[in-house]
């Protein structure tokens, strides 16, 4: 069914209603907020270009700039699309050719909220670790033109000054960042030779861009950067989640005329359809040499990004996962660094060594120890991570390796944040939880015909202390996140305790195809909802950690109708508001005719990593 063409959103936004024949179905757009917005800091168009003197300073506290470089601002680029969009561009004085690296942003290549709101300095990064000419998420121009690069900072279709509509991914907007890396190939100032770079939405880009092959792309820098929409952001586990993208995201971007709105798109179509499955990353048609980065801690990207490694075809890969956030993994200069190595290698041709570099560089989290950062393995997971099955027991609220011989169970009020069941394993040797897992439940509800499942692993101390991550470099900046706890709960991103996942019980099938013993893949494509008194069983998947837990820990699984990790700050995800289809008791099966049980690779530490 249509929807009405000027329907009000949740928002009170008013939608533009386009019919799409690529889908069959109609898409929805809103208006974009206008650059003019209070709290934009949108700059206005200058169409110049101007040198930046080697000294010169952008903002208070900065890196002086350590070389002359030359800025061309709102160089216009037209699109096959039609759209004329700007781009600033910024590139050594001379008139040599030399690779480009292109960001492509949402956020406004200078100025917007997130720049201004967001900066570097607030997360642990020093002030004058960087110049303040890079946009939000992306990488510094100044160390990139004294390093013998131009840097392409375009304002995406639909963002700022530039041109058409803002949309989400998916092979129109591939389309898009394909043209502008061959506009930048064949510039007199460049060698032909074009990379991406950039973190989050950022990143993502990189992931569909090199998907459709653009002829001088030569290589990619994916920090961070999830690969579904559906499955990674806005219904994870089947369970629609449209608050962060539409309360914290659509009112912080800026445009002149309308922008895709998934988050309405969500509400309206609930599984999966040719509309979601274009905003889902061909992995194997990406072949071109990647430097990527993780995270376990991301609540969006974590997962996305550990598959998109193994999942793309590119034989000259490499894998970095940090124990920071992404912000000031990013601007680290022992990262960047690593990061022109890579480039260097790649898009000037620099023999220097980096096919040496080991492929998979790891963290070990150690929450209230000491993160091992560094380590160095043949594969992600480590070969070494063999799926182990621990049997639940709602009797003695454990769980273990040895089956309950007798069935039993244990509920909780589904809607209730201060309720939820807590399974525990006692660890009697020093372990490492490493990759993803994989929790099967058999389930019934009293009271309603789903159920939306919440599940997280963590360890605690000796005395039953919940052991928290935090994620920002610096001792000043962790006790001021650790002063922000609330009811026993830390700032998502800012903090971690372990994994998490999700499930909705009616989008319970399994592509068996491709699913795993540690990675269940649901289909989304219909609901099963439930009958009085049934009891079904359900696999749920639990994202990607490396986790050190000492003897004298204990492991634990906490099951619960709301998110358990933190809570969300503005402009970054997270949090336990979100709406639900719970209503009464879920209550949990385990033992005999109910096996319910987690399959983990929990494997000693003293084995050591892969050779």
């Amino acid at each position: 069914m249509a929807l009405d063409e000027n329907q009000t959103l949740q928002d009170g936004s008013m939608s533009t209603i386009l019919p799409d024949h690529r889908f069959g179905l109609d898409v929805i757009y809103r208006p974009a907020n206008p650059p003019e917005t209070p709290d934009s800091h949108a700059e206005p168009l200058h169409r110049d270009s101007r040198i930046l003197s080697q000294g010169y300073v952008h903002q208070p506290d900065a890196m002086p700039l350590p070389c002359a470089i030359r800025q061309d601002r709102d160089a216009v680029v037209k699109l096959t699309s039609g759209a004329d969009i700007y781009v600033d561009i910024y590139r050594p004085v001379d008139s040599r050719p030399v690779p480009a690296i292109l960001v492509w942003s949402p956020y406004g290549k200078t100025g917007g909220w997130w720049t201004v709101n967001l900066p570097p300095a607030k997360f642990g990064v020093p002030a004058n670790a960087v110049s303040g000419l890079q946009c939000f998420e992306a990488p510094d121009p100044a160390f990139w033109v004294n390093r013998g690069y131009a840097v392409v900072i375009a304002d995406a279709p639909g963002s700022m000054q530039s041109g058409g509509d803002m949309l989400w991914w998916g092979a129109a907007g591939a389309a898009d960042s394909q043209d502008m890396v061959e506009w930048i190939a064949v510039q007199d100032w460049c060698t032909g030779k074009v990379g991406m770079s950039g973190n989050s939405q950022l990143a993502i880009m990189q992931w569909f861009t090199a998907a459709v092959r653009p002829p001088h792309l030569t290589a990619i820098a994916p920090w961070e950067g999830l690969i579904d929409m559906y499955r990674d952001n806005l219904a994870q586990g089947g369970i629609p989640d449209p608050l962060f993208q539409r309360d914290e995201i659509y009112p912080r971007l800026y445009g002149l005329n309308r922008m895709e709105d998934p988050s309405a798109m969500i509400e309206r179509y609930p599984l999966m359809n040719d509309y979601w499955a274009d905003k889902r990353v061909q992995l194997s048609a990406i072949d071109i040499p990647a430097y990527v980065v993780a995270s376990y801690t991301n609540p969006l990207h974590a997962r996305g990004t550990l598959e998109a490694f193994n999942g793309i075809a590119s034989q000259e890969k490499w894998l970095r996962i940090h124990n920071s956030m992404e912000w000031p993994d990013l601007y680290d200069p022992r990262n960047v660094e690593d990061l022109a190595h890579f480039f260097d290698h790649f898009l000037k041709g620099e023999e220097n060594g980096w096919e040496e570099t080991p492929k998979v560089r790891m963290s070990v989290l150690d929450p209230g120890g000491t993160d091992e950062i560094g380590r160095i393995e043949t594969a992600w997971p480590p070969e070494r991570a063999v799926a182990q099955t621990f049997f639940l027991d709602a009797a003695q609220r454990t769980f273990t390796t040895t089956p309950a011989a007798e069935s039993a169970s244990a509920d909780y009020l589904s809607s209730n944040i201060q309720q939820s069941l807590v399974f525990e394993f006692s660890v009697d040797e020093e372990m490492e939880l490493l990759g993803s897992s994989r929790l099967r439940l058999w389930v019934e509800s009293d009271g309603a015909d789903d159920m939306d499942l919440f599940v997280q692993l963590y360890k605690t101390s000796a005395d039953g202390h919940k052991r928290y991550h935090i994620c920002v470099p610096g001792e000043e900046a962790q006790t001021g996140i650790r002063h922000l706890e609330r009811d026993g709960r830390l700032p998502a991103m800012l903090s971690y305790a372990g994994p998490e996942g999700r499930l909705r019980v009616s989008h319970r099938a399994l592509d068996e195809t491709i699913s795993g013993p540690l990675q269940p893949h649901h289909r989304h494509d219909r609901e099963e909802r439930l009958v009085p008194g049934d009891i079904v069983p359900v696999d749920i998947a639990i994202w990607p950690t490396a986790l050190k837990i000492h003897c004298g820990e204990t492991l634990r699984l906490e099951i619960a109708g709301l998110p358990l990790g933190g809570y969300a700050l503005p402009g970054m995800p997270g949090g336990f508001n979100i709406p639900t289809r719970n209503t009464g008791r879920h209550i949990i099966h385990t033992g005999g005719q109910y096996p319910s049980c987690l399959v983990m690779a929990l494997v000693p530490a003293n084995r050591g990593a892969d050779a």
